[in-house]
């Protein structure tokens, strides 16, 4: 009798053996979780979790209400807030941060509570338009937030 694996299976042992044949580190192969806060009908928040699943990350979606509430909580100051926030590993993302800055920030792992992008900057991910000047991504610990990286 053949035995049959469901595709999850399958598909997490053989990316598991290609990181291991690579010389990767198991944790290349872990699935890289998100929680994306927003408010209901915010369609751009949508955009942006779309944005880090096309970009490796498995993200869960919950409206809320209380999002200016919830990104105080984490120590976003409010003028440095952005649109949604997403919590990632022990950090937050506030905003439309470019997945290389985050990636960057998972990588890195500061001694910080998570970055932000204030707003919601034309041409940002998720965000429609062109993108007409440089983004400013401030890395919020106890404290003024600080800039952590400029893409």
């Amino acid at each position: 009798m053949k035995r049959t694996f469901p595709i999850s299976i399958i598909a997490a042992a053989t990316i598991g053996a290609a990181a291991m044949a690579s010389g990767a580190p198991a944790a290349a192969a872990e699935v890289k979780a998100a929680t994306l806060y927003k408010n209901p009908q915010c369609g751009c928040c949508e955009g942006y979790a779309e944005y880090l699943r096309d970009n490796g990350y498995t993200v869960s979606v919950k409206p809320t209400h209380d999002l200016a509430l919830m990104s105080r909580e984490a120590g976003i100051p409010d003028e440095y807030q952005g649109c949604h926030l997403v919590h990632i590993d022990g950090y937050v993302v506030s905003g439309h941060v470019p997945v290389g800055i985050v990636d960057r920030l998972m990588s890195e792992r500061p001694d910080i509570k998570g970055i932000t992008l204030p707003g919601m900057p034309m041409g940002s991910p998720g965000m429609g338009g062109e993108k007409s000047e440089p983004f400013t991504v401030y890395g919020i610990a106890d404290g003024a937030p600080e800039v952590y990286a400029v893409e």
